[in-house]
């Protein structure tokens, strides 16, 4: 059979060929053609190699200001899937945060202007029609056409943005940062003043605050003994009260009972199987000023003294147990003893802290 007129096979194109499309597409301010382009680079995706994955992220990352608004979450979310992949997180992580933040903004603006003209349930972003709520809350004095579409946007993406900052907040070197340029801090307080009841920031809060090779001072006031240690990936201070208890009872220098081995393991690396283990109180943990720091907390709750996380170890004021494990079980939490501080040192630190104080509400 003759082939000299049949057409050659055309070859599917790759990954970072679709990725030059859409690039070539975000340069010309194409908007019509980056939904189609987009769709290529995620059709793409499944199939290409580890190697495209983590070369796409980047350049990905780096079109997301200019993307058009509403599928730019859905650009996001492929480059955290590419960062999830291997790509360098830190490159793709100042573009995806800065999307949060503007998501975070737009979507409190829908929020505010909602409860404006006339409250009620607020939009469910997969039963109700954008156009309608773009309708409502545009208002030539207070939130212009596209102040309200960008408001609209934000708050039927939002979700989107949440997953993708949690792509990059995973990685300890976006989370120093993060924190190191204040883009935690603002989050944070966006998260905070954020009054959209569909939308739950728990989780990424408790991520974004998770300290890594952070120095942690130590000072026992019972024993007046003092203990440098290092911690990282420690998500809330439950966790850091048993590995507390596992280091510095379970390694021989503070007496009381240790801590289960189990109830350790699931502090630090171990998944739950469905038994439900306790791990139970060994101290009450306060501030150098005297304060109480609850269980409920977060580490990075625990205050600088001369640049250094200070914490006392007090008598327990009553028995406290809790459930065993990590509040965010996909990040391995490690808590490590680096020295023993010698007595006079313990003592002159312990001399400069003020014993906790209960109070009625601690016991409420």
């Amino acid at each position: 059979m003759s082939t000299q007129n049949v057409p050659p096979t055309r070859q599917q194109p790759t990954l970072l060929e679709a990725v030059a499309e859409l690039e070539a597409v975000v340069a010309v301010g194409d908007d019509e053609g980056f939904g189609p382009a987009l769709s290529r680079v995620g059709g793409l995706f499944g199939p290409a190699d580890p190697a495209e994955r983590r070369a796409a992220g980047p350049r990905l990352a780096a079109l997301l200001p200019d993307a058009p608004p509403f599928p730019r979450a859905h650009l996001a979310m492929v480059v955290g899937a590419c960062v999830e992949s291997g790509a360098d997180p830190v490159a793709c992580a100042g573009p995806v945060l800065a999307g949060l933040r503007g998501a975070l903004t737009g979507a409190q603006r829908l929020v505010e202007h909602w409860a404006r003209t006339g409250g009620g349930p607020l939009p469910d972003h997969e039963a109700d029609d954008p156009a309608e709520a773009h309708a409502r809350i545009e208002h030539p004095e207070h939130l212009d056409p596209r102040q309200a579409h960008l408001a609209v946007v934000a708050w039927w993406t939002l979700h989107l943005w949440q997953q993708a900052a949690w792509a990059v907040y995973a990685h300890p070197p976006v989370r120093a940062e993060a924190r190191a340029s204040g883009v935690t801090e603002v989050l944070l307080e966006l998260f905070d003043r954020y009054r959209g009841e569909r939308h739950d920031f728990k989780g990424l809060t408790h991520l974004a605050l998770v300290l890594d090779d952070e120095p942690l001072l130590v000072l026992d006031r019972p024993t007046g003994t003092g203990y440098l240690l290092r911690m990282s990936g420690l998500s809330d201070t439950f966790q850091l009260h048993t590995l507390l208890a596992d280091v510095l009872i379970g390694g021989g220098h503070l007496p009381g009972l240790p801590q289960d081995p189990e109830v350790v393991a699931l502090a630090r690396t171990a998944f739950p199987d469905g038994r439900r283990l306790t791990a139970t109180g060994a101290f009450n943990l306060v501030a150098p000023d005297g304060s109480w720091l609850w269980n409920e907390g977060t580490p990075s709750d625990v205050p600088l003294l001369d640049g250094v996380r200070t914490l006392v170890l007090e008598p327990l004021p009553y028995e406290r147990s809790w459930s065993a494990g990590r509040f965010l079980p996909e990040v391995p939490g490690d808590l490590r003893l680096e020295r023993v501080l010698d007595p006079a040192e313990a003592a002159r630190l312990l001399a400069r802290t003020v014993p906790g104080v209960p109070t009625a509400a601690a016991f409420g």
